[in-house]
C-alpha cells in the first residue's frame, strides 16, 4: 500500500494537507494555505523536493524530541513531521516521506459541519 496526500480544510476554512503513509499514519504536515491552489502547489513542492535527502533538516523541540522539516530549494519550510521518540525513529520518518512523497493520489476530505 502506498502513501497519499490528504487535502482538507482547517476549522478556519483554509486548506492544508498531510502526507500519509500506506498505513494511514501522518508522516508530514503542511502549513495552512490561503487557497486550494496554493495547497496543491505545496503538494507539488513536496513531490519535487521530497526525494532529495538534503531537503530535510533535523531539529529538536523544546522538550528535546527530534523532528524534521522538509524545505524547498528556496529554504522555505514545506512541511513538518511529528515529534519522535528517538533520532532513529526520526530517520525512519524521513525515509518514509522520501518513499511516499511522489504519490499522485490526493484524497480530499470534506469539512465537518
Amino acid at each position: 500500500m502506498s502513501g497519499y496526500y490528504e487535502l482538507k480544510l482547517t476549522t478556519t476554512g483554509k486548506p492544508m494537507f498531510n502526507l500519509k503513509a500506506g498505513n494511514h499514519e501522518i508522516i508530514l504536515t503542511s502549513e495552512i494555505y490561503e487557497s486550494k491552489a496554493a495547497a496543491l502547489n505545496g503538494i507539488d513542492s513536496v513531490r519535487r523536493n521530497g526525494p532529495n535527502q538534503n531537503a530535510y533538516e533535523k531539529r529538536t523541540s523544546v522538550k528535546g524530541e527530534p523532528y524534521f522539516v522538509l524545505k524547498a530549494t528556496n529554504g522555505q519550510v514545506i512541511g513538518k513531521s511529528e515529534m519522535y521518540s528517538s533520532d532513529a525513529a526520526c530517520d525512519k520518518g524521513i525515509a518514509s516521506v522520501m518513499n511516499n512523497c511522489t504519490s499522485e493520489k490526493i484524497v480530499e476530505v470534506e469539512a465537518k459541519a
